[in-house]
């Protein structure tokens, strides 16, 4: 017997593609009855924001086969079967191994990810055909125990000025959760560990300035209450959810770009897959501007050999990372070995 299918009719710059949508009732969020259609039509809504944001750039698909409560993965290659709208691109990973990763380019893609049964996506921070030099700076602001999205806040808001003192455009989106993903346009000039030690020597500039709320300590049992600055998201095959991409969370949230005069006055979680595409008819798109004054990271790295000068040295790398030059002990600080 033949599942429960649809065609829906997805307009692009290539014209009208339709895409095969199976299982169009199955339930994504139990709580509000969201199904995999309505998530399609989501996706068609918020289509040219959403491609604008994340197309062009290797994906990774973060899949939930029988909804957010259930089995997830990742897919980095593209899935058997793509149509020929959906592309790959072969990109580096941190092990040095090279292999193909989807890329999209128009909202029929993405709607296909979603008859894969994506929730959430993950695009790189560089061009599919650069893929080894960003074109996004990318500083995600992690709320710690005891601390939450209002903490972020002011984080946020010096973060700016921080950016601004090293001649970058912040722009600034919710990240779905508790978080705040605060991104910056750079030429695509510099490889991923530049880019790494200009994030970390902008988070240590932001540290100085607001030590009591704000901690790059790499280690959970030395930040206390305080806003993490996630550098390690700026490594290589890290990502964080695209600007317009929903959460695998109970209320449906998307990451939803912000302007800076809205920041203090919130709530993310008014943000959901049933808002979102309203917003966006009707105050249009925060982001639409992001890729027009590009900066460079000059002044961030002239930060960070100052502060290599000075003895700060390279932080630690996820643990599934080679050992990198310069890296302390990947060992958390309270079982470190003592000195005799």
């Amino acid at each position: 017997m033949a599942s429960e299918a649809v065609v829906i009719p997805v307009d692009g710059v290539n014209g009208t593609r339709e895409v095969r949508l199976s299982s169009p009732s199955r339930v994504i969020w139990p709580e509000l009855g969201i199904t995999k259609l309505d998530l399609a039509n989501y996706i068609i809504a918020v289509g040219d924001a959403f491609v604008a944001a994340n197309g062009d750039r290797p994906l990774s698909l973060q899949r939930f086969p029988g909804g957010i409560d259930g089995e997830q993965f990742f897919s980095k290659n593209p899935p058997k079967g793509a149509p020929d709208y959906v592309r790959a691109v072969s990109v580096v990973y941190p092990s040095a191994r090279t292999h193909p990763q989807l890329v999209i380019d128009e909202p029929a893609a993405a709607v296909w990810a979603v008859q894969m049964n994506t929730v959430v996506f993950h695009p790189w921070p560089s061009r599919a055909e650069a893929s080894d030099f960003p074109d996004q700076l990318r500083i995600d602001l992690d709320p710690q125990p005891g601390t939450d999205f209002d903490d972020a806040i002011p984080a946020a808001l010096e973060l700016r000025t921080v950016l601004d003192e090293a001649g970058l455009t912040a722009f600034i989106k919710t990240s779905g959760n508790r978080g705040l993903h605060v991104f910056a346009p750079i030429a695509p000039e510099q490889e991923f560990l530049d880019v790494r030690h200009a994030v970390i020597a902008i988070a240590r500039e932001l540290e100085r300035r607001m030590p009591g709320e704000v901690t790059t300590n790499w280690w959970k049992e030395e930040r206390g209450e305080r806003i993490f600055v996630d550098f390690n998201q700026a490594n290589r095959d890290r990502t964080i959810a695209g600007a317009y991409s929903p959460r695998a969370l109970a209320h449906a949230a998307v990451s939803c770009p912000i302007t800076w005069d809205e920041l203090e006055t919130t709530d993310p979680k008014r943000f959901t897959v049933l808002t979102v595409p309203e917003r966006l008819a009707t105050i249009g798109d925060p982001w639409a501007d992001f890729n027009a004054s590009p900066g460079t990271i000059d002044t961030a790295l002239e930060w960070w050999q100052r502060d290599l000068e000075s003895g700060l040295g390279e932080l630690p790398f996820p643990p599934d990372y080679p050992k990198m030059p310069g890296e302390p002990p990947r060992v958390q600080p309270s079982r470190a070995r003592k000195p005799d």
